[in-house]
């Protein structure tokens, strides 16, 4: 195994207890070197992992939601549900992921706004819908692939910094939003497929005048 290999194996270990301190330390080697000692690493090692500084720590948290993503909610578990249900799951799990954590997500969200972080942050975000619409069973290659990415991870990112304010119990209003949102996009998409609907689908006035001219026998 690698030296790269074996940092990036123990940074998504450490991530989510980085994530824990950084609501009392921020995204900090305070918070690594907490981290460390309590999942029983050579602070010093650590230290050496997150040397990239406080990006190098948030892309960590953020690969290890997408990998326990990808172990919790498995394609085949979503194969009978429709597309609306299975993203509301991939980004609820996420939701989930980070429930206790929304200090730590808040201090993320204005660390990656950054004007130097904000192209490794839209990285993310697109790295992070890519791995939610593989997952559920997207297989588009024209410019869909790419347009069902940036809607969602602009939804996603949406419900995030809702979900950074929210103080509902269980996190009600931040499901609400994420329902509201998706039913948005939904209704888009309905739109668009009338408008994109091939010419022999729609209505021809054209058409109707042959018809009464030369009715069929």
């Amino acid at each position: 195994m690698t030296q790269d290999a074996s940092l990036d194996e123990l940074r998504l270990r450490l991530a989510p207890a980085i994530a824990d301190a950084a609501a009392f330390d921020g995204w900090s080697d305070a918070a690594v070197s907490a981290a460390a000692e309590a999942e029983g690493v050579d602070p010093a090692l650590a230290r050496f992992a997150f040397a990239g500084g406080a990006m190098t720590m948030i892309t960590a948290w953020i690969a290890r939601i997408d990998a326990d993503m990808a172990d919790a909610v498995p394609g085949v578990q979503l194969s009978n549900l429709s597309i609306r249900e299975r993203i509301r799951r991939l980004v609820q799990f996420r939701l989930d992921a980070i429930a206790g954590q929304e200090e730590a997500l808040r201090r993320a969200l204005s660390i990656m706004a950054l004007p130097q972080n904000m192209a490794a942050a839209a990285r993310l975000g697109w790295s992070s819908a890519d791995k939610m619409w593989r997952l559920a069973g997207d297989t588009a290659t024209d410019y869909n692939h790419y347009t069902k990415r940036v809607t969602l991870g602009s939804i996603y990112a949406a419900t995030l910094a809702y979900l950074a304010q929210d103080t509902s119990e269980g996190h009600a209003d931040t499901r609400a939003f994420l329902d509201r949102r998706i039913e948005n996009v939904m209704q888009f998409e309905k739109a668009k497929a009338k408008v994109l609907r091939p010419r022999e689908d729609t209505f021809s006035f054209t058409r109707l005048l042959g018809r009464l001219r030369y009715p069929a026998t």
